[in-house]
């Protein structure tokens, strides 16, 4: 553990390099303020937990090389921990400080959470269901991105949510309207991102917004545009889910995926 005192400025500087692994598990050391993280590549999981016996104002600093997708920051024992649950952007590091009183960190610095994260593009090429799981408990809001998403047959392309136990297949309010008609279709089972069966020749380009209202509850909006006509399909509903919100699902009502690319974005 470097340290360094200036006699000019009267500052006491520490810090721990470490090189991590997934799964890693570290905890400060007393003295110690800052950790930095030299990964050599992503790392999908790891928790950090504060020093035992803290200062009043006292402030840890966590930074990473690479980054770290689910990234559990914990207080010490009998210490909480204000948005200690975060993906680590590489180079982007987050800081807390220590308000004895309450025993509670707090961010007070840190880009992690504001940022735009975005998931791995599928091809939306093959298959019935194309799912993003994973999904930090921290978001807030989850867009979802079509680019030329078509289906070999006349099919609706539907929206649903998931948790750990998986996807939720009812419980969806709201309903969608293909403008260039008076078609429209409600959601009940899934969101859809048709208001109406949609032909093999169409491929459909958009966005859908789902963002959080309260606790687990989520309200969506958004809308496509289909290639093959001047049609719009606007959609906007909400769900109460049974527990924290981890994955996004795009299924299809009949036929199977044969063009495209789906991507989703949080933060």
């Amino acid at each position: 553990m470097p340290i360094k005192v200036d006699g000019t400025n009267g500052v006491l500087q520490s810090y721990d390099f470490q090189v991590l692994t997934t799964g890693f598990s570290y905890t400060f050391a007393a003295g110690t303020q800052t950790l930095i993280a030299n990964p050599a590549g992503t790392l999908a999981t790891g928790t950090v937990t504060m020093p035992a016996s803290p200062v009043d104002g006292m402030v840890i600093t966590v930074q990473s090389t690479q980054q770290i997708t689910a990234l559990t920051i914990q207080g010490n024992t009998g210490q909480s921990i204000v948005a200690g649950s975060i993906t680590m952007r590489a180079n982007q590091p987050e800081s807390f400080v220590y308000r004895l009183s309450n025993t509670t960190w707090y961010p007070f610095a840190g880009t992690a959470n504001s940022q735009i994260i975005s998931g791995t593009s599928v091809a939306s090429t093959s298959g019935t269901s194309i799912s993003f799981t994973g999904i930090p408990s921290w978001v807030k809001r989850v867009t979802v991105v079509f680019s030329g998403v078509s289906v070999n047959a006349s099919a609706i392309v539907y929206l649903r949510l998931g948790t750990s136990s998986g996807s939720t297949t009812s419980g969806y309010l709201g309903a969608a309207m293909y403008i260039n008609s008076t078609a429209s279709t409600q959601a009940s089972t899934y969101w859809p991102v048709d208001g109406t069966s949609i032909g093999a020749a169409s491929t459909r380009h958009g966005v859908y917004t789902i963002a959080n209202v309260t606790g687990n509850t989520w309200a969506m909006s958004g809308g496509t545009s289909n290639s093959n006509d001047t049609g719009v399909t606007v959609t906007n509903g909400s769900i109460p889910l049974a527990a924290t919100l981890d994955r996004v699902l795009i299924e299809v009502t009949a036929g199977a995926f044969d063009a495209g690319t789906i991507n989703i974005l949080y933060e």
